[in-house]
């Protein structure tokens, strides 16, 4: 039994109207199925990824794991079980609702409930984005991925990686404490930041070309309030992104360039140096925790901390070998 990737997200809304406004119009997404209270997302030849229901709250309901199929969730739902995890078997109607072929759920140990499902339906007629953009780079590595905020990292790390068999990529103790876990090449799909309070920090999006993420900041910075980091780049997957605020109070990374990485040789690592090599200025931090990530990046800079750019053939040009000086220091 293993996951293979995060397939889709189910999220709570006060009004539904923000999100039709929010998903398409910034984020780029195609909105499909719609209701007087709910709406589907889609980002690539998935029937859905996000579903989004009005229902009064504003949060992040579920998440949904891929896995291979039938076998393998049943392995799962052993293996669960076998773990003292109650597993409920979803309903026809809650599979037709998720776009899937079958489904369980159950909680994880901060009460957050995951899905488990196989036969992600695909969609008949191509993905009609809702702004210009490039596209998303799902496949394989799913939707993106997902960072749950806990009480205590140390009691929710045993239930993804002993039981879900997670994988830890990197960690990080300052200037917050978080871990981040791989199922496939995506650096990671999951990860965890300790705050004291249980929820979910961000849901990442990853675009296939740098100027839709550029463009997308442009568009975000005219939404007041909306930034919830600035453009910057990672330490550790290498993302140049940047964070807005959902209308449901919980971010979205939207992002370019994510490093991907060999499981089955993979060796985790403390990150020493802060989560960013620059930008990322995050409103969300008080005061004295803001200072103080500023002052890792930097020393990152000082330190001449630097990380080859990720690309896919198609989305950039080699220039002329022309540089006398490039060619020494690459030697």
């Amino acid at each position: 039994m293993s996951l293979l990737s995060l397939g889709y997200i189910g999220i709570s809304t006060n009004q539904l109207s923000d999100w039709l406004d929010y998903g398409p119009k910034l984020l780029g997404l195609q909105s499909v199925d719609k209701s007087n209270k709910s709406v589907a997302f889609r980002m690539d030849d998935r029937r859905q990824r996000l579903h989004v229901e009005e229902d009064g709250n504003e949060q992040f309901r579920y998440m949904g794991w891929e896995v291979h199929g039938h076998s393998a969730l049943d392995q799962l739902a052993a293996r669960l079980e076998a773990h003292g995890v109650t597993v409920h078997v979803g309903e026809r109607a809650l599979a037709e609702q998720r776009r899937v072929a079958n489904l369980i759920w159950f909680l994880d140990p901060a009460g957050n409930r995951l899905e488990a499902f196989y036969g992600g339906e695909i969609a008949t007629d191509p993905f009609e984005p809702g702004r210009c953009i490039s596209g998303f780079r799902t496949g394989v590595m799913g939707l993106g991925h997902a960072v749950l905020t806990c009480e205590s990292i140390d009691d929710l790390m045993p239930f993804y990686t002993e039981i879900l068999n997670f994988r830890l990529s990197d960690f990080a103790l300052r200037p917050f404490k978080a871990f981040f876990f791989h199922i496939n090449p995506r650096h990671h799909s999951l990860a965890l930041i300790e705050t004291g309070k249980n929820g979910v920090h961000h849901l990442m999006m990853e675009l296939m070309n740098l100027d839709d993420v550029g463009q997308g900041y442009d568009l975000a910075e005219l939404r007041e309030g909306n930034i919830g980091a600035t453009l910057g780049r990672h330490t550790n997957d290498w993302m140049t992104s940047f964070y807005s605020w959902t209308p449901s109070n919980f971010m979205v990374e939207y992002g370019w360039g994510g490093r991907e990485i060999d499981p089955a040789n993979w060796q985790s690592v403390e990150s020493e140096d802060g989560p960013s090599l620059w930008g990322h200025d995050r409103t969300w931090l008080d005061d004295e925790r803001r200072a103080f990530a500023r002052d890792l990046r930097l020393g990152a800079a000082e330190k001449g901390q630097r990380a080859p750019v990720q690309v896919l053939p198609g989305n950039h040009e080699v220039m002329s070998p022309n540089c006398l000086w490039w060619d020494g220091l690459k030697k």
